[in-house]
């Protein structure tokens, strides 16, 4: 099976505003270390300015479950990137959020299971596999130039040139909190010490891999979300996005 972002027909793209806009392109990229809330973010935002949006973790949570369904071992990183090139990675861009589809395969249901999670931040450090789903990032942003993506490159790696960029940080505990807090809400246990020692891993390993590691991008507006309500997040953001637009 050929690479998906080789051949535009394996992408599910699905009519939406970003088809018929007459309005100019806009690129908003949100990045950040993991549980800064950039994935809830992202989507409230996007839906506030009317524009599509695209959840990059969920792409390698994907590509992590397809790994361990073909009983691939995530450290071994040939193995892993060969199985990446020949998945049909596809979103149904008609629902809210888009759903993700592997090989034809529905994974929301397995995106946050722990050994997809553990996976997947082994997985995040193949470099093969970030080409792949860069390329993959990319193409989407042509096919919905309309749009907010998050993840630990867009700004700096995937889309460089974005209209406006923010990176969301807080402190881990208040991350490791979040997290436990939206698994519970999911209906699933949560072990907030074990998520803390989780999320100060990943930190280390984001930033210290060599290819596209988490930085703070370019001339990105980066906000300390630790004493900020959900609310408040996203209404600064919407507002200086709206700014940035008006000129």
């Amino acid at each position: 099976m050929s690479l998906a972002t080789s051949h535009p027909g394996h992408y599910s793209v699905g009519p939406t505003m970003n088809q018929t806009a007459t309005t100019s392109p806009l690129i908003v990229t949100i990045d950040g270390p993991a549980g800064a809330g950039k994935s809830t973010v992202a989507r409230t935002l996007a839906a506030a300015l009317g524009v599509d949006f695209l959840d990059t973790g969920a792409m390698y949570r994907g590509v992590a479950a397809a790994a361990i369904n073909a009983g691939i071992d995530p450290e071994k990183s040939e193995a892993v990137a060969d199985l990446a090139e020949q998945l049909r990675i596809k979103f149904n861009w008609d629902s809210d959020p888009p759903v993700l589809h592997i090989d034809g395969l529905d994974m929301t249901h397995r995106l946050r299971d722990a050994d997809v999670t553990s996976a997947a931040s082994v997985i995040a450090a193949n470099g093969r596999v970030r080409q792949v789903l860069v390329r993959a990032q990319r193409w989407i942003g042509k096919q919905h130039p309309r749009l907010v993506t998050e993840g630990r490159d867009q700004g700096s790696v995937v889309f460089p040139d974005a209209t406006v960029k923010f990176y969301l940080d807080a402190a881990a505990d208040v991350r490791a909190r979040r997290r436990a807090d939206q698994l519970r809400a999911a209906g699933r246990a949560a072990d907030e010490r074990k998520i803390l020692e989780q999320i100060r891993y990943r930190d280390q390993r984001d930033s210290s891999r060599s290819d596209g590691p988490l930085i703070c991008p370019d001339n990105a507006q980066r906000i300390d979300t630790s004493d900020m309500s959900f609310d408040e997040v996203v209404e600064l953001l919407t507002h200086r996005v709206r700014e940035a637009v008006a000129g």
